[in-house]
């Protein structure tokens, strides 16, 4: 089936998710929506980020989408239920990946870096409940930091300051993981890695969502047979420059427009 997979996002983060997928399913078509003019979705309420995702959903199966990555941990946590329950089309999500971290932790320390729409919800809260007593979690608001790979300074002191403010708690907690809980932030990872201790690992979701977009799509019987040059797209609306910034490397095989929803 060559429809092709929908990935949205709150902005140009999902490409990290969209990515893995396109690495790990390099034949099948695919068509990515930022939301950028209405990032972040952190701060919106729980009812801004269902009306938004369901939003971004219709638009994505008016374009006869097969299946669609909720690439953005605030919408998953908050409205994939109420997606799944609306639509009918397998969805995939993506969540902070706490239990690899809790599973592999030595210090019995983890911190995690998300977004105040991510940490405050009831899917957040009750998968960081499931884990173990014995291992606590350092939570900290990655507040400041979308806008900033928004507007693309990724590299920039100011980035390099908010990172170093936010790290502190959890450099001081003795953390030996650290989960990325917003799609935006793998790319900060060069970053992290310098200023954080060099024992400590960084958990993103990108390859864990990649694999399971692979077995939904098999399951559902709905995996592309194609072996030809796949059609990817993309649309923001908001400017297109930090989109193909952050795709320079397939540059010659997408197409970058501007759309307004």
């Amino acid at each position: 089936m060559n429809n092709p997979i929908g990935v949205f996002d709150s902005g140009v983060g999902g490409v990290s998710i969209w990515k893995k997928i396109h690495t790990l399913l390099p034949f099948e078509n695919t068509i990515y929506l930022a939301d950028s003019i209405n990032a972040p979705y952190g701060y919106k309420s729980v009812e801004e980020i269902i009306s938004l995702s369901i939003k971004n959903t219709e638009l994505l199966l008016e374009m006869d989408c097969k299946l669609i990555v909720v690439a953005c941990n605030t919408a998953t946590t908050n409205a994939i239920s109420v997606l799944r329950k609306k639509f009918n089309v397998p969805f995939i999500g993506i969540e902070p990946a706490i239990k690899p971290a809790a599973l592999k932790t030595q210090s019995k320390n983890i911190g995690i870096l998300a977004t105040k729409g991510t940490l405050n919800s009831n899917l957040f809260s009750s998968s960081s409940n499931e884990i173990t007593n014995d291992i606590t979690i350092t939570e900290v608001i990655g507040e400041g930091l979308v806008s900033l790979i928004e507007a693309g300074e990724i590299n920039s002191e100011e980035t390099t300051l908010l990172l170093k403010k936010h790290l502190k708690p959890m450099i001081k907690a003795n953390i030996d993981h650290l989960v990325l809980g917003c799609s935006h932030y793998p790319y900060l990872i060069p970053q992290l890695k310098k200023l954080l201790p060099k024992d400590v690992c960084i958990i993103d979701s990108g390859e864990a969502v990649a694999r399971q977009t692979k077995r939904v799509l098999q399951n559902h019987h709905l995996a592309s047979n194609s072996k030809e040059k796949p059609l990817l797209q993309f649309y923001t609306n908001s400017e297109t420059k930090i989109l193909e910034q952050l795709l320079y490397e397939f540059a010659n095989n997408i197409s970058v427009e501007k759309k307004l929803f």
